[in-house]
């Protein structure tokens, strides 16, 4: 079996680093915020070309914790809307509503799954106060020209960068386009922990200084509270792990492209459509994403000559029970998307003859 990740075969490779890391800190005995998350902030956001980065529990604190940072600075309103594309996965819009926010769902452009700015535009009314651009699979959003609209109609931008740690156009990285931007560090991304853990990263001193303060029960000071805040504090031996894997990410994303370059020139199949990449740095690969009709008769093929493969997403956010209130809705793009996506593995351990295995295996798929 070829699996779909392995993240074993990926950690295997710094485990002697991981356990020096370990022993280190048992010897300091210096459990939450120590030197580990210090040195992974002030690195990472070097790296993303932010001037701060906060670090949180997860991924999707970070997105919610933006949104309660700028409600504190009071630039965004519980009951304001924020755009978001409609096919994103569900943390995107949790984020949202759990901020007390109203999202707008929009159909996504159909050759990147992207945000269309066309479709944003149209979207945008007077309750709008906010665009959140999913960088969706590890390729940027059209962040220059969002940048610029959001700019010319007041609007915060923030990044969901989840899936794109690395993401780069013309040298500027995720994490450095918008307001603010949120990653997940979870264990299968690009950059990935041991567990659980996720950042922020901003230029924005007033909200850095505000997010520092919420991500510890709204204290700057032990036992004086400021502000309303929570618990979603970066482990400080997540951080550990990542500051080991941090400096090997660039060599990792180069690998993740190179594995995507081979089925863009390999695959053919006419019954497969294979991702937009126009051969930058503006994707780094966190999933290779295939589309076809007969998507479940593939998978199956696949699983059958031992290549495991997911769906990412077999059921859009809008359709979810957990939102009621939007399974009315129709968004047909989106719709058609999640009926057909296919993710093949992709990751830096993969090898020449597993790639060719799965290009021979789809090239000879008939139905």
């Amino acid at each position: 079996m070829i699996p779909f990740l392995d993240i074993q075969k990926i950690n295997a490779q710094y485990q002697p680093e991981f356990q020096m890391k370990l022993s280190e800190m048992l010897d300091k005995g210096w459990m939450i915020l120590g030197n580990e998350v210090q040195t992974f902030e002030a690195q990472f956001a070097k790296y993303c070309g932010a001037k701060y980065c906060i670090g949180v529990g997860n991924g999707l604190d970070a997105l919610t914790l933006i949104f309660k940072g700028y409600q504190q600075l009071g630039k965004i309103n519980k009951g304001d809307a924020v755009v978001v594309p409609a096919n994103t996965y569900i943390a995107s819009i949790l984020a949202i509503i759990e901020a007390g926010l109203v999202p707008v769902l929009v159909e996504p452009n159909p050759i990147t799954f992207n945000l269309d700015l066309a479709e944003v535009e149209k979207a945008i009314t007077p309750t709008v106060k906010a665009i959140l651009a999913v960088h969706l699979y590890g390729q940027l959003a059209p962040m220059n020209e969002l940048v610029s609209f959001a700019k010319k109609n007041n609007l915060l931008l923030i990044e969901d960068a989840a899936q794109a740690h690395g993401a780069e156009i013309e040298d500027k990285k995720a994490g450095s386009f918008g307001n603010a931007a949120g990653f997940s560090f979870y264990p299968g991304k690009n950059l990935g922990a041991l567990g659980d853990a996720g950042a922020i990263t901003t230029s924005d001193d007033d909200l850095a200084e505000v997010l520092f303060s919420i991500r510890n029960y709204g204290s700057k000071v032990k036992y004086q509270h400021d502000l309303i805040g929570t618990n979603s504090r970066l482990d400080e031996l997540q951080a550990a792990f990542l500051n080991v894997k941090l400096p090997h990410l660039v060599t990792d994303n180069q690998l993740r492209q190179k594995w995507a370059k081979r089925y863009l020139a390999a695959i053919n199949n006419p019954a497969i459509a294979l991702p937009n990449y126009d051969f930058s740095n503006n994707h780094v690969f966190h999933l290779f994403v295939i589309r076809t009709a007969k998507r479940n008769d593939l998978q199956k093929y696949l699983a059958e000559n031992g290549i495991q493969t997911l769906i990412h997403y077999p059921i859009p956010p809008h359709k979810q029970k957990a939102f009621p209130l939007l399974n009315h809705r129709s968004y047909p793009i989106t719709e058609k998307i999640h009926q057909e996506v296919l993710s093949l593995p992709i990751s830096p351990v993969l090898n020449e003859a597993e790639v060719d295995y799965v290009i021979e295996k789809i090239n000879a798929w008939t139905f």
